[in-house]
């Protein structure tokens, strides 16, 4: 019995496999530096910022090192209760180009993030938006090139997928596992790019440019005002509208950001949104788990299983599935720049991702809702206090 488990979990292994290399060769696009060009369209940068002076000042000094021609950038200050305001009122000081707004308190039925960047936009005068998080650092040609490459493609919008920077031991142990299920579940990023396939959208929040006709076309953000997943929204929002393509790409080194330092964090910062792709779709959440537990960790489970009770060509079984699935998901994290042998951890980061993605979909079915940024969020989105 035990060697038909161990058959059936290799079988299913090797599913996993070709749908990785297939989400492999349709994600390879790439954002690559260019030159400024002087007649290049003006851009507002637009930066949510609450409680974040542990980085804004990284990131805004990144910003304003752009060699882009003609930018500004507008910081809104979300009520925060560090010392962000100071921080960013110190720079604006100095430097004409940055903008501090200070936020006012939410509305009834808006999240603090899709408020906070509409705050901002009423203050930019740029023909591209470009929205970006306060965790994120930029190389001088960023905003060059991610703005090339969407007017030379045509794009409404296009947004960047930075490089992680993983500093601790939970950072490297558990985010390549996390982001690598994400993308295994949502497909190759070809898919986003094409406009028959309505359902397969996603932009990253931490770096999306949207030329601002686009953007107004299809609401802003306010369409996805309660949306704690506003990202994930917006780029729905511009598939099923129709008028202005999107692409989500690799920033190839452009930009990076450190999400989380923590295991706490990471906790937290997915648990607030990972089930949320699949809201109202028990069946689909279930086979999910079911899957990500066949990959990990019950080959693990069997293997030791067949060692202990001598059934050597079981654990023989589970092994070549533990190998291929490592071998596999070693390719795809190269590609997502990850750094190199992050898969050795992979089994450990799958689980911690069920483990994630389960305490996510308790949260929002049983109502419990979300706390992020000191602030706590219904199952709809609508703020609690």
């Amino acid at each position: 019995m035990l060697f038909y488990i161990a058959l059936a979990l290799l079988a299913l292994n090797v599913v996993y496999a070709i749908r990785a290399l297939y989400i492999w060769a349709g994600s390879g696009e790439r954002v690559h530096s260019v030159a400024p060009s002087p007649d290049a369209p003006f851009v507002s940068m637009i930066v949510p910022a609450r409680n974040e002076e542990r980085q804004i000042e990284k990131c805004l000094d990144s910003l304003l090192a752009q060699d882009y021609p003609r930018f500004e950038v507008i910081v809104i200050d979300d009520r925060s209760e560090d010392a962000t305001h100071a921080i960013v009122e110190r720079i604006a000081a100095k430097d004409p180009r940055v903008k501090l707004v200070s936020g006012v308190d939410l509305p009834e039925g808006w999240v603090g993030k899709p408020w906070a960047v509409t705050q901002g936009v009423k203050h930019a005068t740029g023909e591209w938006l470009v929205f970006t998080d306060a965790d994120t650092v930029h190389r001088p040609s960023a905003t060059t090139s991610a703005i090339a490459y969407a007017i030379k493609r045509g794009l409404g919008a296009v947004s960047l997928l930075p490089d992680q920077k993983l500093v601790t031991l939970p950072e490297r142990m558990l985010m390549p596992g996390i982001i690598w299920s994400i993308a295994f579940a949502l497909g190759p990023t070809d898919d986003i790019h094409d406009p028959t396939k309505l359902e397969n959208a996603l932009f990253n929040g931490q770096y999306i440019a949207i030329r601002r006709d686009a953007y107004e076309g299809v609401g802003g953000h306010e369409v996805v005002k309660n949306e704690i997943a506003e990202d994930y929204e917006l780029a729905l929002a511009f598939k099923r509208d129709g008028r202005f393509p999107i692409a989500l790409v690799g920033a190839n080194g452009l930009v990076r950001t450190r999400m989380y330092q923590s295991s706490s964090e990471i906790w937290e910062g997915f648990s607030k949104n990972f089930a949320l792709g699949v809201r109202g779709k028990p069946l689909l959440s279930a086979l999910g788990i079911a899957f990500m537990l066949c990959v990990s960790p019950l080959p693990e489970i069997v293997a030791v299983w067949g060692l202990v009770s001598g059934d050597y060509w079981s654990m023989a079984v589970c092994l070549a599935a533990i190998a291929l699935t490592i071998s596999i998901t070693e390719l795809a994290m190269m590609r997502m720049r990850f750094p190199r042998w992050s898969s050795l951890w992979a089994p450990i980061g799958g689980c911690y991702a069920i483990a994630v993605f389960v305490n996510s979909l308790v949260r929002h079915s049983a109502g419990g809702g979300v706390t992020w940024r000191g602030r706590t969020y219904g199952p709809s989105g609508a703020p609690r206090r």
